[in-house]
């Protein structure tokens, strides 16, 4: 076998003193060196340096393959770096790396944290929303940020969201001759000369954050009153039973509440909201940015029945609004062997429907009859809710 033609190194802040023999020799023979504008300084690339692109893609060391080529990246390229993206491109005989510690490796130990009770996000290139599911009392997270100015809107965002009293270390070039540590609360941020690149290591102190038990209080979402109320959507979550980096299809998704139940419930979930009404949808989307969600909560426009065919293979489907017979079969021929179908009726013909699904194919038929207690006159008595019957099965 060949030698690979392409080898990615892992660079510090302190630049080529940083670096092993193996990077050295790498670099020494190197043809063209990718990086970013600060990493082809460091180890003074010269004419044989090319700086990313803007959009950020790999398409231009892809277009060099059979030449001698390196790629620089931060620290670990294998952790929100380069090294996956190249990897996922090409066979393994095709490249090399030789690491340097992470950021998130160099902050730990600044700190004395333990790594692996530590949070590690990196949030150069998206909202600081992706933190919403995650915000609670006594989190440890290091974050990497793009820039200064992004540690001043991240303090605002925590304060905002009640956690202010957090306790943030700004760490600056670490590793390097410009590193710096400083501490402030996210309430009372001080610096405006922050340098990058930077880190944040958080613990969260204030709110309690999100509950991790779907059944959230309606209140939470927005919605027209077409919305999986609290108790019932905890017994649709059970039915649908998420495991990690599963694909949900919410069919009649309404406000999307069971999608964003659905996307907290394991890590790497995943929903398509199906909603034929624009306002519908935008409540949908509403939703995903309160609870964080963007990234893996899609919203699709249109009548499910006519948007099935074209959308990935799920895990699990759930219908809450518009069940019909054909719309059914179609779903039941559709989805894989093993896929769980939960359906809810409020209607007698839907109703009908599926128990007479469940007869032909079996699963679960369950009614869910819930009161309330509300106040009555000077007293209070149970104000029934419209009672909801739900057909779980494996198809």
């Amino acid at each position: 076998m060949s030698d690979p033609w392409l080898t990615i190194i892992g660079l510090g802040e302190d630049g080529p003193a940083g670096l092993t023999e193996a990077s050295h020799a790498a670099l020494a023979c190197a043809e063209v060196i990718f990086g970013g504008p600060r990493h082809l300084s460091l180890v003074k690339a010269g004419s044989r340096g090319r700086a990313w692109p803007v959009p950020f893609t790999i398409d231009p060391v892809l277009a060099e393959r059979g030449r001698k080529v390196v790629v620089l990246a931060s620290g670990d390229p294998f952790w929100h770096g380069a090294g996956g993206s190249l990897a996922g491109q090409l066979s393994a005989g095709e490249w090399t790396c030789h690491p340097s510690p992470s950021t998130f490796s160099l902050a730990a130990a600044r700190l004395g944290w333990k790594i692996e009770e530590t949070l590690c996000l990196g949030l150069h290139a998206t909202t600081f929303g992706r933190l919403v599911p995650v915000l609670a009392r006594g989190v440890r997270a290091i974050l990497l940020l793009r820039d200064g100015e992004a540690v001043a809107e991240l303090a605002g965002f925590l304060t905002a969201r009640g956690f202010g009293a957090s306790r943030l270390r700004v760490l600056e070039a670490l590793g390097g001759p410009r590193e710096r540590v400083r501490e402030a609360t996210a309430e009372a941020l001080p610096y405006a000369d922050i340098a990058a690149p930077v880190a944040v290591a958080v613990e969260l102190a204030g709110s309690r954050g999100l509950s991790r038990t779907p059944g959230r209080p309606d209140v939470e979402f927005a919605h027209d009153g077409q919305i999986t109320k609290a108790p019932v959507r905890a017994i649709t979550l059970a039915s649908l039973a998420p495991r990690p980096g599963e694909l949900l299809w919410d069919l009649g998704a309404g406000s999307g509440s069971v999608s964003v139940e659905w996307c907290l419930a394991a890590p790497g979930c995943r929903a398509l909201a199906v909603e034929a009404r624009v306002d519908r949808t935008a409540n949908i989307r509403a939703n995903a940015e309160r609870f964080g969600l963007q990234h893996v909560l899609s919203t699709v426009e249109g009548d499910w029945r006519d948007r099935i065919g074209s959308l990935p293979t799920p895990d699990a489907v759930f219908v809450g609004g518009g069940a019909d017979s054909a719309g059914l079969e179609t779903i039941l021929a559709k989805t894989p062997r093993g896929c769980r179908l939960v359906v809810s009726a409020v209607t007698l013909e839907t109703e009908a429907l599926i128990a007479r699904l469940h007869a032909e194919r079996g699963g679960t038929l369950l009614r869910v009859d819930i009161a309330a207690a509300e106040p009555l006159g000077r007293m209070h008595g149970w104000r029934p809710a419209r009672p909801v019957v739900q057909w779980s099965v494996e198809t």
